[in-house]
Formats: structure tokens, C-alpha cells, sequence
């Protein structure tokens, strides 16, 4: 009989007891301002046993504030798969293009979404009220594109040259090319820049927020922060943490469906 295994389970309960007792630890010891897990519960207790509430725009919900995070982080992301994909494939397939773009490509990938995000502030400033959500949108979007233009055109380049022979063979048009041959080839390469992609989307909402004074994840943790509440940032980031766990255990998910086609 083959033995039923539990390491999934008990392996990381183990490490939380771990984390929690050196989190106690270091609050009664030399970090006499941290607040201890019970301490950290009993502040923030209601915005977890009422994750929906609105008292106030920046008094809500940990999970409303969590909503207001993911749309954005959502419309940031469809633009950077819009944005770069289309990149990754001019990458790939033409050596001009790559010596045209790739050094500026490589200059701006490693730029921080809290420099970006004052230039997004400037373009969009015509926008009014509206300048802070399309610079938070521009960061996000620049931020989270690279993996996957980087990706998507190590992918085209990865594809063997016998199926591209094969399609001049069968004289297939260039869009029948790309759909038929060079996108099913590459889609493996192409999530793993969207994986990567969505975690960076989910890094750069945190400092948009934090910037822009959005209500949202980071928008609170801020608040909190200046507001001296320790309990409610130590919330925030393990919120912040447990999402973007979440996101990449989804879009493995999603990969996976995708491959097994």
C-alpha cells in the first residue's frame, strides 16, 4: 500500500510556527516596536472579519482595498501583454529590430516603478482627477511588460528552423506562419513572461498606491504607516503577500492548461 504523504501540509505549517515564534521573539526582545502576532490580530481584527466594510475611503475592507488593487493591476496588465508580446515577436524574428531596440530595451527594463511613476504623473497630468489612475496605469504596464518582450523573444528564436521550413514548403502566408507555427511554438516561453509579468504588475501597484495616495493595498499600508499603526502595516504586507502567491499559483494554473492543449 502505497503511504499517504502529508509534507505539503505539515512542511509549511512547520515554517509559519517558525516565522510567528521568531515575530514574537524579536517584539519582546530588540524590537521592542514591533507588534507581537496577538497584538497585530487584535488591531486588525475587523478588517478581517469584515473584509467588505466602507466606513471611509481610506477606512475600509482589507479585501475592498484588495478589489481596488487588482482591477487596476488587471487593466496595467492587459496593457503590458498588449504592449509587449506584439515587441517580443519583432524581437524575435528580426535581427534590425533587435539591434534598433534591444540596448534601449535594456536601459530602461532594470528603471524602479517609483522613478516611472512621476513621468506617468507628467503625461497624463491634462487628465485632472483622473492623472493619478493612468500614471498608475502607465507604471504598471511599463514595469510588468519586460519579462514577457524579453521572453516572448527568447521564444521566437528558440522555434527550430525545420518547422519554419515546413511552412515555406506548404507556402503558408505569413499570418498563418505566426498562428500555425511560430505562437503554439513559443506559447511555452511566452507564460513564463506572463508568470513573471504579473508579479511585477502586483509589485508596482504597491508603489503607485503609496505615491498617488489611491485607495487600495498599498494606498493603506501608507496610511497606515504615517499614521504610526504598526499592526495595520504588517497587515498590509502579509495581504499584498498572500496575493501575489495567489496570482502565481493561478496564472501556474492557467500555463499548465495551456501546455496540456
Amino acid at each position: 500500500m502505497k503511504k499517504f504523504k502529508l509534507d505539503w501540509l505539515f512542511l509549511p505549517l512547520i515554517g509559519f510556527a517558525v516565522v510567528l515564534l521568531l515575530w514574537s521573539i524579536s517584539s519582546g526582545t530588540w524590537a521592542p516596536n514591533l507588534p507581537s502576532p496577538l497584538k497585530t490580530w487584535q488591531s486588525s481584527r475587523d478588517y478581517i472579519m469584515d473584509p467588505f466594510a466602507k466606513r471611509g475611503e481610506m477606512d475600509q475592507g482589507i479585501l475592498r482595498f484588495t478589489w481596488y488593487s487588482l482591477i487596476l493591476v488587471a487593466k496595467g496588465y492587459a496593457l503590458a501583454l498588449i504592449v509587449g508580446t506584439p515587441i517580443g515577436f519583432c524581437l524575435g524574428l528580426s535581427k534590425t529590430f533587435t539591434k534598433t531596440f534591444d540596448p534601449i530595451i535594456q536601459i530602461l527594463r532594470p528603471v524602479s516603478p517609483l522613478a516611472w511613476l512621476p513621468l506617468g504623473l507628467v503625461l497624463f497630468m491634462s487628465a485632472g482627477k483622473e492623472a493619478g489612475t493612468y500614471g498608475a496605469l502607465f507604471t504598471i504596464a511599463i514595469c510588468a511588460m519586460w519579462p514577457t518582450v524579453l521572453n516572448t523573444a527568447v521564444g521566437v528564436r528558440a522555434v527550430p528552423q525545420d518547422f519554419l521550413n515546413v511552412g515555406r514548403v506548404l507556402k503558408l502566408s505569413r499570418w498563418k506562419t505566426l498562428t500555425k507555427i511560430l505562437i503554439p511554438a513559443t506559447l511555452p516561453y511566452m507564460f513564463t513572461g506572463f508568470r513573471l509579468s504579473l508579479g511585477i504588475a502586483w509589485l508596482a501597484i504597491v508603489a503607485a498606491e503609496m505615491l498617488t495616495g489611491r485607495p487600495g493595498a498599498g494606498g493603506f499600508l501608507w496610511q497606515e504607516y504615517n499614521a504610526l499603526i504598526y499592526e495595520h502595516i504588517i497587515l498590509s504586507i502579509i495581504t499584498i503577500g498572500l496575493v501575489g502567491f495567489g496570482l502565481d499559483r493561478l496564472m501556474g494554473l492557467v500555463e499548465r492548461r495551456f501546455k496540456s492543449v
